[in-house]
């Protein structure tokens, strides 16, 4: 069935850089958009950005507009959040998701990789 595995994210101060990794295991996912969506405590899930199959159409959310950058390499069959001047409300567990259309999520999620930003 394959699954979603994230990587990259831990703790950082207000104003710096992460990089999130989604690579695919077990199947590829090269034929579907790919996603980020992030939770945070006491917070439903939320949509972060996308981008379709070919890699030619992004979309982000307003509150990660010109901050974050999503992009995919298909050969390593592996997608990309580059989060920069991470701020406090970042903080949340970041979710890799396949399948889905525009801002709305898939069948497929990864486990989740944890993102805290301090101020």
């Amino acid at each position: 069935q394959g699954q979603l595995v994230e990587s990259g994210g831990g703790l950082v101060q207000a104003g710096e850089s992460l990089r999130l990794s989604c690579a695919a295991s077990g199947r590829t996912f090269r034929d579907y958009s790919m996603g980020w969506f992030r939770q945070a405590p006491g917070k439903e899930r939320e949509f972060v950005a996308t981008i379709t199959r070919s890699g030619g159409v992004t979309y982000y959310a307003d509150s990660v507009k010109g901050r974050f950058t999503i992009s995919r390499d298909s050969d390593k069959d592996t997608v990309y959040l580059q989060m920069n001047s991470l701020k406090p409300e970042d903080t949340a567990v970041y979710y890799c998701n396949s399948g889905g259309i525009a801002t709305m999520a898939g069948s497929y999620w990864g486990q989740g990789t944890q993102v805290t930003v301090s101020s």
